[in-house]
């Protein structure tokens, strides 16, 4: 598949893009900058340069299969970035998936999205701006999957998670980002994830049977 990642130079965006070239797929890495092109390209991909908070329509004209959101403002920039890029960010690209006809559609989002009112004061913003961008996608008309892991660490992935469509219990609420790369990529063509939101933390089960399971 032919699949847009927007966010690749990002932490989870990196590892998305090196999975998905070893499952034979042809990501497109959409980065803001020329000087992240190398280390783009080096890990297989295609790179398309395109700023989230400018035009960003050029960057859908490749007969796409796929688009994946992994692009965040950062936890040390204030409300007006975090509204930029999580929110408007995120309405634009899944408007122009569905101006492309863009068919799939896959979304990190947070863990507690769905509970943005009950969260500490300083980071509310944060949670409902992934809310409203969840919403957004929930009722276009993609094929999408929404992930909501819990806290994102760069502890090494050993393969396995917990994930449901909701999770009322988990023993941490820590998700490593190689897990959750694993998780993303191995949901790309599941016809099960279709139209789903998958909360998932780091767990016991082997990641393609947690997510076949969904």
């Amino acid at each position: 598949m032919k699949v847009l990642v927007i966010g690749a130079n990002g932490k989870v965006g990196q590892r998305v893009v090196k999975k998905l070239a070893s499952h034979n797929h042809q990501p497109i890495a959409m980065i803001r900058s020329e000087s992240q092109r190398s280390a783009l390209e080096s890990k297989g991909a295609k790179v398309v340069i395109a700023d989230l908070e400018k035009d960003i329509s050029h960057a859908f004209e490749s007969n796409l299969d796929a688009v994946i959101f992994t692009a965040g403002s950062g936890g040390n920039t204030g409300q007006d970035k975090t509204i930029a890029i999580d929110l408007q960010g995120a309405r634009k690209t899944i408007d122009e998936a569905v101006k492309h006809k863009v068919p799939r559609y896959l979304m990190v989002s947070a863990l507690g999205a769905n509970n943005a009112s009950d969260m500490p004061d300083d980071m509310r913003h944060y949670f409902v701006a992934k809310s409203e961008a969840d919403q957004h996608l929930v009722h276009s008309a993609l094929d999408y999957t929404i992930f909501r892991p819990g806290r994102l660490t760069d502890e090494a992935g050993k393969g396995s998670i917990k994930a449901g469509q909701s999770l009322d219990d988990y023993d941490s609420t820590d998700t490593s980002r190689d897990n959750l790369a694993n998780a993303i990529v191995d949901a790309l063509d599941k016809r099960n994830t279709y139209k789903k939101v998958i909360e998932l933390v780091d767990g016991n089960t082997p990641v393609k049977d947690a997510i076949n399971s969904i």
